[in-house]
């Protein structure tokens, strides 16, 4: 006789001084909704995969298909940014991102925050210095950074928006505060910038968040362009610091590689911090109008066409890939939110243009089918099957309490070793 067994850290119950308690969610699924209150007040109509518009709440809406998670940006002055950059969604300010961080919070989900310190978009090609930080003395700087952070984290715990994960730093594969603070990932100096400036600038940004939110997991973003600039920014980073918990990265298959790509830095990131978790913290892929401008032309993914089906089996894919290292722990799609649908053209939410990696289509309102699959990131997490063949008796309860004397025999979900079991 053979039973599959399904195990699940999603949601683990145990018996504490003869009372069940929950334990929290040990993997992370969500997106980076930084605009979804500028959506919300454009009226947009967001609709299930089906078609039926959906009244409630989004944040929500996302919580019951299994998100337990979500990302927000913060800039510093975002009125100073490039009207450009305004218009492709720059807006995050202190107040903005705590009344959002709020609304997480409240939601139940883990809250990450994502410091740009900037007035602007940082990533590989740009961390302008905030307007208002007028120095070039390494040692100003960094006192502005830390003072700054542990203000924002003062007033967001204040709020009722404590973060749970912290990014003190948004990209910095090539550093921050930029011209002092630039670098190589291998420890050079560009021009007048220095790694040993931005790590003092990282530093500082750290020794805030673990003063004023220290049960907060910092988060150290980079990006994969080249996946040997990743290993050689956590080589380098080595010499200067160790105090941080996850090792997040951005990848988006047409600027970034095949999974393949991914899964080799995974094995090496493994294999060099095996002390880290890693995430994932931005992904996405089109499920139209594949960019003009990827590295790689989509004819590198036969499997992933720019269709709603494609975003699902880069989804599937991805997820799979992911599953197969337990340091994998978070998972986060970038602007899931983006939906102008049912608003008006003159309102529109990001006027440069559309976003077609979202998981919503801008032109029907409707949900893509990689929405709904994402929580299959966290709902596989742990599984494995055990065949008990003959059965063996082990120490089970129902959910209620209740102990068996050997393995459950009917479908259901049962504790044993204080893990969910479900028996299908």
């Amino acid at each position: 006789m053979k039973r599959t067994i399904l195990l699940t850290m999603l949601t683990v119950l145990t018996m504490v001084n003869g009372n069940w308690s929950t334990v929290n969610a040990q993997k992370y699924v969500g997106g980076d909704i930084s605009l979804l209150p500028d959506y919300e007040n454009a009226n947009a109509k967001y609709k299930d995969k089906n078609g039926t518009l959906i009244t409630g709440d989004m944040i929500q809406y996302f919580k019951q298909q299994g998100w337990n998670a979500m990302r927000v940006r913060l800039f510093v002055d975002p009125s100073k940014a490039p009207a450009a950059h305004q218009d492709q969604g720059v807006r995050q300010d202190l107040e903005y991102v705590k009344t959002l961080g709020k609304r997480i919070k409240d939601a139940g989900l883990a809250f990450l925050l994502d410091f740009h310190y900037s007035d602007t978009w940082t990533d590989p090609g740009k961390h302008s210095t905030p307007s208002s930080w007028n120095s070039s003395d390494p040692e100003e700087l960094k006192a502005m950074l830390y003072n700054y952070t542990k203000d924002c984290l003062n007033e967001l715990k204040a709020a009722g928006a404590e973060p749970d994960f912290v990014q003190p730093g948004n990209e910095i594969t090539y550093g921050m505060l930029w011209p002092t603070g630039h670098c190589y990932p291998d420890g050079g100096n560009y021009g007048t910038g220095t790694f040993a400036n931005f790590a003092k600038y990282l530093k500082a940004g750290i020794q805030a968040i673990r003063e004023t939110c220290p049960q907060a997991k910092i988060v150290i973003q980079t990006e994969m362009s080249k996946s040997t600039n990743v290993t050689n920014f956590y080589l380098t980073l080595k010499n200067y610091t160790n105090d941080y918990d996850v090792i997040g990265i951005s990848y988006y298959p047409y600027y970034h590689g095949t999974l393949a790509t991914l899964n080799s830095l995974i094995k090496k990131l493994e294999q060099g911090y095996p002390d880290k978790k890693i995430q994932i913290v931005e992904t996405g892929y089109y499920h139209k109008w594949y960019p003009s401008d990827a590295s790689y032309p989509i004819s590198t993914f036969p499997d992933w066409p720019d269709t709603d089906n494609g975003q699902l089996k880069f989804t599937q894919d991805l997820i799979e890939t992911l599953n197969a290292h337990d340091s994998v722990d978070g998972l986060y799609w970038w602007f899931p939110e983006a939906n102008e649908f049912g608003v008006p053209w003159q309102n529109a939410v990001t006027p440069s243009g559309w976003y077609n990696a979202s998981l919503f289509d801008n032109e029907t309102g409707c949900a893509m089918k990689a929405l709904y699959e994402l929580q299959n990131f966290v709902g596989t997490s742990g599984i494995e099957t055990t065949h008990y063949s003959p059965l063996t008796t082990h120490q089970y309860y129902t959910l209620d309490g209740r102990r068996l004397p050997t393995m459950p025999t009917q479908k259901g979900i049962y504790i044993q070793n204080g893990k969910k079991i479900i028996i299908k």
